[in-house]
C-alpha cells in the first residue's frame, strides 16, 4: 500500500507530520492510499483515535482526502506541493512569457508616493489601537465601488488578494466544505482551497464567465461558497458579462446561503465594466487588489462585503498581524489621488498586444480566448509537448496544469512583454508547437 516507505509517530502530531514529510518529498504519491486506521495503528502500538486525529489533521491540511469505506489516500494536488512546482525553467535567450507579471513599463514610480507617506508619517505616526483602515483609503475605495454598483458593506485592508479570499473562506466556512472554483482557474485558490482543508468543485468557465449550468450543478451538489474572477480571469482572460452576470444571480438567488466571493484583481488594467453578483446573497465579499496596476511588491488589496462578512475578517485579522501598515496604505493613496496609472491607456496597451496575438493565432489555426487582462489562453492536444517544444523555440509558456482540475489542456501564454515584432514569430512557434505535423507542412 505504501510501497516501502513506514509511517511513524506515537502521537497524532508525529504521525500526521511523517505523512506529510513524505508527501512533500516525493516518497509518498499523489493517489496513494493509506493505511486504514486501526491498521496503522496496530502497526505503530498506538490507540485507533490516535492515528484517527492524525488523518483528521492531514485531511485539515489538504494534504489528503477520505471518501468513506474506500479510505484515506493522499490529494491528487497536496496542498504541501503547490502548484508552483509545475513551471518552467527559463534558461538564457529565451523569452519568459510564463511568468503572469505585469509590464513594468506601465508600472508607476513608487518613490514620490512612498516619500509623501513617510512625510505624513513622521508627522502622523500611527500608534497601537488606532483605527485599522486609513479613512481616506476607504473613502475612495468606496467612491469606485459605488461607481461599480457594488452594494454598500464596510472596507477593510488585507495583505493582497489571496490574503483576503483566505480570511473570507476560514469567516464562513469549515474543514471538509466544498468551494465551488473556476477551471481553469487561479493557481494559488486551487491550492489554497485544499490547503484550509475544503474541498474543490470544478465550474467550467468561458470568455464570459463562469458557466451558469456548472455553477448550478455545483451549489446543487452542496459547494458551500463560489469564487468568481470578476475581470482579466487568471488564466484565460474571462470577464463576466451583462448578460453572464444576470444568469449566475439568476442561479444564486436560489442559493442564498451560498457565500460569493468575488476576485476583481484587474481593477485599473482592463476597461470593461463590472457587472458585479454582490449582494445576491446572504453572505458576499468583494476583493480588489493594486499588484497588476501598481506592482506586485505592493501588498494591499481593499475588501468589502455584507456587515458579519467583513466583521469577522477584520476580528481575525486584529488578532493575527494587527493592520495593514499605514505607510502602504496613505502610499496607495497618494499613487490613487495623483493619477498615477492611465487606466484607459494600461488597458488598451494589454488589449493591443492580446488581440494582436490571437489574431495570429487564428490566422493559423489555433484557437485561443482573453478577453481582457494580460494572459491569453491556448487550448492544447498535448500540453507537455506543446510546451517543450516552444522552450525549444525560444519561448517559454506556462503549462496548463498549473490552472487545472479537470478541464482540458492548454497554455497560458502572458503577453505583457510582447512587442509588435513578436507577434508573428510567436504564433508561428505556437502553431508548430500545437499541431508540429501540420505546421511544419503550412510553413516550410
Amino acid at each position: 500500500m505504501l510501497g516501502e516507505y513506514r509511517i511513524e509517530g506515537r502521537r497524532a502530531a508525529e504521525i500526521a507530520a511523517s505523512v506529510e514529510r513524505a508527501v512533500g518529498s516525493g516518497e509518498l504519491e499523489p493517489g496513494r492510499l493509506l493505511p486504514p486506521m486501526r491498521e496503522l495503528a496496530a502497526q505503530l502500538g498506538v490507540n485507533p483515535n490516535t492515528v484517527a486525529a492524525a488523518y483528521r489533521t492531514l485531511r485539515e491540511r489538504g494534504v489528503i482526502e477520505t471518501d468513506g469505506r474506500r479510505g484515506s489516500r493522499v490529494r491528487s494536488k497536496p496542498a504541501t506541493t503547490g502548484r508552483d512546482y509545475i513551471r518552467v525553467e527559463v534558461p538564457d535567450g529565451v523569452r519568459n512569457l510564463a511568468d503572469g507579471n505585469p509590464d513594468r513599463a506601465l508600472l508607476p514610480g513608487l518613490a514620490e508616493a512612498f516619500a509623501a507617506a513617510a512625510q505624513r508619517s513622521d508627522r502622523e505616526p500611527v500608534m497601537y489601537g488606532e483605527a485599522a483602515v486609513e479613512p481616506e483609503l476607504a473613502r475612495l475605495a468606496r467612491v469606485e465601488l459605488d461607481a461599480d454598483a457594488v452594494p454598500d458593506g464596510p472596507v477593510v485592508v488585507t495583505s493582497g488578494s489571496l490574503d483576503a479570499i483566505e480570511r473570507v473562506l476560514v469567516a464562513h466556512l469549515k474543514p471538509g466544505d466544498a468551494v465551488a472554483v473556476e477551471d481553469p482557474g487561479w493557481g494559488g485558490l486551487l491550492d489554497l482551497v485544499p490547503a484550509l482543508g475544503l474541498r474543490v468543485v470544478a465550474v467550467g468557465v468561458d470568455e464570459e464567465g463562469p458557466v451558469p449550468e456548472d455553477v448550478r450543478r455545483a451549489l446543487d451538489a452542496g459547494a458551500r461558497a463560489l469564487v468568481v474572477t470578476d475581470r482579466a480571469q487568471n488564466p484565460t482572460g474571462a470577464a463576466v458579462s451583462a448578460t453572464r452576470a444576470r444568469a449566475l444571480r439568476a442561479v444564486l438567488g436560489e442559493y442564498p446561503e451560498t457565500l460569493l466571493v468575488e476576485d476583481d484583481h484587474g481593477h485599473r488594467i482592463v476597461d470593461l465594466p463590472l457587472h458585479p453578483l454582490a449582494g445576491t446573497t446572504r453572505h458576499w465579499a468583494l476583493v480588489r487588489s493594486v499588484a497588476k496596476a501598481y506592482g506586485p511588491d505592493l501588498r494591499l488589496a481593499v475588501l468589502t462585503g455584507d456587515p458579519v462578512t467583513v466583521d469577522r475578517v477584520h476580528g481575525r485579522q486584529r488578532l493575527g498581524p494587527g493592520w495593514v501598515s499605514h505607510l502602504l496604505q496613505r502610499t496607495v493613496v497618494h499613487l490613487w489621488t495623483g493619477g498615477a496609472v492611465d487606466v484607459p491607456a494600461v488597458a488598451a496597451s494589454y488589449e493591443r498586444r492580446r488581440a494582436a496575438l490571437i489574431g495570429a493565432l487564428g490566422e493559423r489555426g489555433v484557437a485561443a480566448q482573453g478577453r481582457s487582462g494580460m494572459n491569453v489562453w491556448v487550448p492544447v492536444p498535448d500540453e507537455t509537448g506543446a510546451v517543450a517544444r516552444l522552450l525549444h523555440a525560444g519561448w517559454a509558456v506556462a503549462p496548463g496544469a498549473r490552472f487545472r482540475v479537470s478541464a482540458p489542456p492548454g497554455l497560458r501564454i502572458t503577453v505583457s512583454t510582447l512587442t509588435p515584432g513578436d507577434i508573428e514569430p510567436l504564433a508561428d512557434a505556437v502553431a508548430a508547437a500545437v499541431a508540429p505535423a501540420s505546421a511544419a507542412r503550412d510553413y516550410v
